[in-house]
């Protein structure tokens, strides 16, 4: 049976402006309009928007909203101000990764919205369901009502004030947002941001998500699809699930343990996560540079100069931003330091590199 391909509210939009679409996360998603190089420098120079629309949105609330989400959520969300937003992890309890997300602390009492990957919303929903049992929360998954579209680079903020209205974003800091109307409608504006540029996610009901996306086309902001997304994510050093953090990577072994409060009472993998900082892991993710303009893939392996194989690619490019060959990689521990000389095998040759930052590029957060 052929899989049931979803589109977002902005489907439409995408095809009258030729974008290249293919699937990604059960969506069919625009990769490319002008080009990925073209979209990616306008993040990175001035401004580019997304239709992030199918991100999930789970809302919960009830007596017991902040104890249930620390139960499920490796960050501790424990006297968190109204406004502020939160990254972290669901797991299993062997430590492996159910999901990344955000939570955010909503301006009324035990009021809580966790967005979370399009790819997991059906498992992420469900996983909340099943560990509901002795705590008094609703748990309300309104992914299919809500658009969403995210506007990054430096001139982010002129943009949703000077096209949008929005004046309240001045007014935020980093993780952090606002309350708004979009034509008597609920807007969620916040200031996170996926691109290592300054930015704004615009969350609204799906008429006024296509209201926002034309009067931004119309003030000649540049669209951008899934492609210089995943190189901009990658150059700031971020992870996506499903490559960079899984069921089979822990954030200990993705380097994200600074977003898991061990000294919590307890969360789900909370034991599993201690054990690994303790007697440490197997395999560690690292940044690799490349001495060369050969492009690794996800998959490649990565040897040491015998040929010994001691990890994967998961994400690699010749970097837009950097004019640099990069990647991360899952390798063995003992080969994670800074410095350490591995190699890429790209089909038939291999290539010399050595252990990095995985932070590439120089980060433009307003803090």
């Amino acid at each position: 049976m052929a899989e049931i391909i979803k589109t977002t509210c902005l489907h439409a939009n995408h095809l009258a402006l030729g974008a290249q679409m293919s699937p990604f996360a059960g969506f069919d998603m625009p990769i490319q309009y002008a080009g990925i190089t073209a979209e990616h420098l306008a993040v990175r120079q001035s401004a580019g928007m997304f239709d992030v629309s199918h991100m999930g949105e789970i809302f919960i609330d009830g007596p017991d909203a902040e104890r249930f989400i620390n139960h499920i959520f490796t960050n501790n969300i424990s006297g968190m101000p109204m406004g502020k937003i939160m990254y972290g992890m669901m797991l299993y309890p062997d430590g492996g990764c159910v999901d990344d997300l955000l939570v955010y602390r909503e301006f009324q009492p035990d009021h809580y919205l966790l967005v979370v990957n399009a790819a997991n919303i059906d498992k992420d929903y469900e996983w909340m369901l099943a560990q509901q049992e002795g705590f008094e929360v609703n748990i309300d998954n309104q992914s299919d009502i809500w658009g969403q579209v995210a506007v990054q680079g430096p001139l982010a903020e002129k943009t949703v004030i000077d096209v949008l209205g929005l004046d309240c974003a001045a007014a935020l800091g980093f993780y952090e947002y606002c309350n708004a109307l979009w034509n008597g409608k609920r807007l969620i504006v916040s200031r996170t941001g996926y691109t290592g540029e300054d930015g704004f996610e615009l969350y609204t009901d799906q008429q006024g998500t296509v209201e926002i996306w034309n009067r931004l086309i119309e003030a000649g902001i540049q669209p951008c699809g899934l492609g210089c997304r995943d190189t901009l994510r990658f150059e700031a050093g971020l992870p996506l699930y499903g490559d960079e953090l899984s069921q089979d990577i822990s954030p200990i072994e993705a380097g994200l343990g600074m977003f898991c409060k061990l000294d919590k009472a307890e969360f789900i993998g909370r034991e599993s996560l201690v054990a690994q900082k303790e007697l440490g892991t197997e395999k560690k993710l690292v940044g690799i540079e490349i001495q060369d303009r050969a492009i690794p893939r996800n998959g490649y392996p990565v040897e040491l100069e015998d040929g010994t194989q001691i990890g994967t690619v998961t994400t690699g490019y010749h970097s837009i931003s950097l004019d640099r060959s990069i990647c991360f990689a899952l390798v063995k521990s003992e080969y994670a330091a800074l410095g350490t000389p591995l190699w890429i095998r790209i089909r038939k040759k291999t290539f010399a590199g050595q252990v990095v930052k995985k932070r590439f590029y120089q980060t433009n957060y307003k803090k």
